[in-house]
């Protein structure tokens, strides 16, 4: 799950193009550390993470940064412990995907299975895989327009609170950059085990007019991977929902 933030002004991040939304949400809630970080958890963070992410400052081409141009290019935001955004990558060789998560332990986790130990300053991971470790709103304001031909937003944190409502990231304010950095016609999809979350996500894109709805269903899709945050609900007797909904 990744934090989220309250809506209010920001510059454009490095990068945004002339005309790009005017502000973007800057406070970031939620944990960004959890238990300290061991010696190889740190190397991975040094000497991996900044060589297999995008660089802030050349967002006006993201396909330029994957080994092999790629025919599409999708993006998870808070990608957890990394185990769907591996999974996504490794079966669609041809996509490139870019991977949003704020959290410095599920980095990590993503990259000790991408990086062998040692090798933390040379392996190069997945060649259709890039890491975004900064506010993934930046990222969707700074990418050119229509870039994204898929979005996924995978368990996000419920923030189950009303007077907490407005740190979700399916929010009104949210919807225009979602809908700024799909290509017309892009897929944006959504799930949750949270029964709060699954009745503002209803609430919400059901009072918007820049996506239709695809599906709503009880049943992950059949080219989706499991989440551990998917496990832990099913473990605990919650039942998750999944939605897709096309950019008009």
């Amino acid at each position: 799950m990744t934090p989220d933030a309250e809506p209010g002004a920001h510059p454009p991040a490095p990068g945004a193009p002339e005309g790009g939304p005017p502000a973007v949400p800057d406070r970031l809630y939620g944990r960004r550390r959890g238990h300290p970080l061991r010696v190889r958890q740190q190397r991975l963070l040094e000497a991996g993470a900044p060589r297999l992410s995008l660089d802030p400052a050349r967002l006006d081409d993201p396909a330029a940064a994957f080994a092999t141009r790629p025919a599409a290019l999708w993006l998870e935001i808070g990608f957890g412990g990394g185990e769907h955004a591996e999974a996504l990558a490794r079966a669609n060789p041809g996509v490139g995907l870019i991977a949003a998560e704020v959290f410095e332990n599920g980095i990590c986790s993503l990259l000790s299975r991408l990086l062998p130990e040692g090798e933390e300053a040379t392996a190069p991971g997945l060649p259709n895989l890039r890491l975004w470790t900064r506010d993934a709103r930046h990222l969707l304001a700074a990418l050119p327009e229509g870039a994204l031909d898929r979005l996924y937003l995978m368990f996000p944190d419920p923030w189950p609170k009303a007077r907490h409502a407005k740190r979700r990231f399916v929010h009104p304010a949210t919807l225009p950059l979602v809908a700024r950095a799909l290509r017309p016609g892009g897929e944006w999809r959504i799930a949750s085990d949270h029964l709060v979350y699954q009745g503002w996500v209803e609430e919400v894109m059901g009072a918007q007019a820049l996506f239709e709805p695809v599906s709503d269903s009880l049943q992950r899709p059949a080219d989706g991977f499991p989440t551990r945050y998917e496990a832990k609900a099913h473990r605990e007797g919650r039942t998750p929902r999944y939605w897709s909904f096309r950019r008009r």
